[in-house]
């Protein structure tokens, strides 16, 4: 399984109506409320982060609700792909886990079934359990990415 596997099965996701874009966009500000509130009361949180990226994290949280706004407004599967892929990179790089996107994804849907009416929870629900189930192929791709680039800067 490589990118153009994540791509094809993003392929498969539904754009979701106008009026639940809307409301994901208009709850933004509760969305990264919550999500900063539940990540920053865990016990574990510096094994998921890395030491001091708690506000690396509170960013990271603004730039996905503004990311998955834009994603579900606009559907690109390919730019989906590209853009977790490249935050896998980017983060992992500062020491954050996979286990963190496995507990924040699990934090989300849990925030987007109190927050959103139903309609608008059932239409972006496959967004994030399309991102959730292909934690390990983003990990992996994300790790072969990096020492591609490790390799290269050692010749």
């Amino acid at each position: 399984m490589d990118k153009e596997y994540l791509i094809k099965s993003a392929e498969k996701l539904n754009q979701v109506s106008e009026k639940t874009a809307n409301e994901y966009q208009n709850k933004r500000d509760i969305l990264i409320s919550k999500i900063n509130e539940i990540m920053l009361s865990r016990p574990d949180l510096e094994s998921l982060i890395g030491i001091e990226n708690i506000n690396m994290m509170k960013d990271n949280h603004a730039n996905h609700v503004r990311f998955i706004s834009s994603i579900i407004k606009n559907f690109e599967p390919e730019i989906l792909v590209e853009t977790v892929l490249w935050v896998f990179r980017a983060y992992r790089s500062h020491g954050f886990s996979t286990n963190y996107w496995a507990s924040q994804l699990n934090s989300w849907i849990e925030i987007l079934k109190t927050h959103l009416s139903d309609n608008a929870y059932n239409e972006i629900l496959p967004f994030y359990e399309w991102m959730q189930v292909n934690i390990p192929l983003f990990a992996k791709l994300s790790d072969d990415e990096l020492d591609k680039n490790l390799s290269q800067h050692k010749t």
